[in-house]
């Protein structure tokens, strides 16, 4: 299939403000990288620009190692689904499929069996003649999807295709995607804003802010390395220890806390811990008492305030431990949950 390189792409809409800044990513061969961020970040910028639409202030588009800047959209080998999928209203289902294959002057005995092949993949075989109006919000994306592998691009280019879908069928389509992209081994750019999203679908992803990429890497690097407080904070990070580190320990406010090893000089740190790795009961190390604050009840667990020695931390213990409000308890914070940032 093709290497996708963005090398130090750059868009300005208005002299001196960059939509999307001196962005670095290599999609490799086969890989579904999600592009991943708040909106406004220059997600959908970016998309535009790898598909043609948009042209970079500086920068270059390499597919395979070759600039494709001179190329105008159709000439690139690289096709885009949208958040709305921009079905042809006058078209029924097949025809809708078959149309980029027509424009690349593909025999009709061909255009039969790869329309039929590709509806079969999305699992809407035997829908060649439907119309668009016929078919559910569910229906038209997997259509428009397709009608993106239906010509066998060199990539793929999904814009938070599946955003416009309630929780239920977006759950579905993710899989879906994730299993066609793995079936044809086309190389993938996924925009989202959905965290959950990137991480249920991702080989890897790529986090923007501000125009800017903050760091790239697998979906667990993410809770567990994160670059930073403000790439921390959007993956659900919520409990940040200021500290002081020395050796194997820090000090901090709710007391000395044993670390795990940090390529972080000794002296302030900022510390962090997801709730769900705040354990319930002592185990070791870095036990302290608490007093729970609040809680509320989610379902399979429980999201409470708990407070230690004055600072407050959030904890996701098991529905089934009942706390209340004023309640007595140990929270352990294992030593491997924990992740050392620069002091802001």
């Amino acid at each position: 299939m093709t290497e996708l390189i963005l090398r130090k792409l750059t868009r300005e809409y208005t002299p001196g403000v960059a939509a999307v800044r001196d962005l670095n990513i290599t999609v490799n061969d086969g890989e579904l990288m999600v592009l991943l961020g708040p909106s406004g970040c220059g997600k959908t910028t970016t998309l535009r620009m790898v598909a043609g639409l948009v042209q970079p202030t500086s920068g270059d588009v390499l597919f395979d190692g070759q600039s494709v800047l001179g190329l105008p959209p159709e000439k690139r080998g690289a096709v885009m689904v949208f958040q709305e999928h921009a079905l042809f209203p006058f078209m029924n289902v097949g025809d809708n499929v078959a149309y980029g294959l027509k424009m690349r002057g593909v025999s009709r005995p061909d255009i039969r069996r790869r329309v039929a092949q590709a509806l079969t993949a999305v699992q809407l075989a035997g829908s060649e003649e439907r119309w668009p109006e016929q078919l559910s919000g569910g229906q038209k994306q997997r259509v428009a999807l397709a009608r993106a592998l239906v010509v066998r691009p060199r990539l793929l280019l999904l814009d938070e295709p599946l955003s416009n879908l309630d929780r239920g069928l977006r759950e579905e389509l993710r899989q879906m995607v994730r299993n066609l992209q793995r079936e044809s081994g086309i190389s993938t750019l996924f925009v989202t804003h959905d965290q959950a999203e990137a991480v249920t679908i991702a080989d890897r992803i790529a986090v923007m802010m501000n125009g800017s990429l903050r760091q790239v890497g697998r979906p667990s690097d993410f809770y567990e390395k994160p670059a930073g407080v403000d790439v921390a904070r959007f993956f659900g990070a919520e409990n940040f220890l200021p500290g002081v580190k020395q050796g194997a320990q820090a000090k901090t406010a709710i007391g000395v806390l044993e670390i795990p090893d940090s390529p972080l000089a000794d002296g302030p740190v900022l510390l962090t811990v997801r709730p769900e790795a705040v354990e319930l009961g002592a185990n070791g190390h870095n036990n302290f008492p608490a007093q729970v604050q609040s809680c509320s009840y989610r379902g399979p667990a429980t999201r409470c305030h708990v407070n230690v020695n004055g600072t407050t931390l959030q904890m996701t213990p098991p529905a089934y431990h009942d706390l209340r409000e004023d309640e007595e308890i140990v929270v352990h914070l294992p030593r491997e949950r924990l992740y050392l940032l620069p002091a802001e």
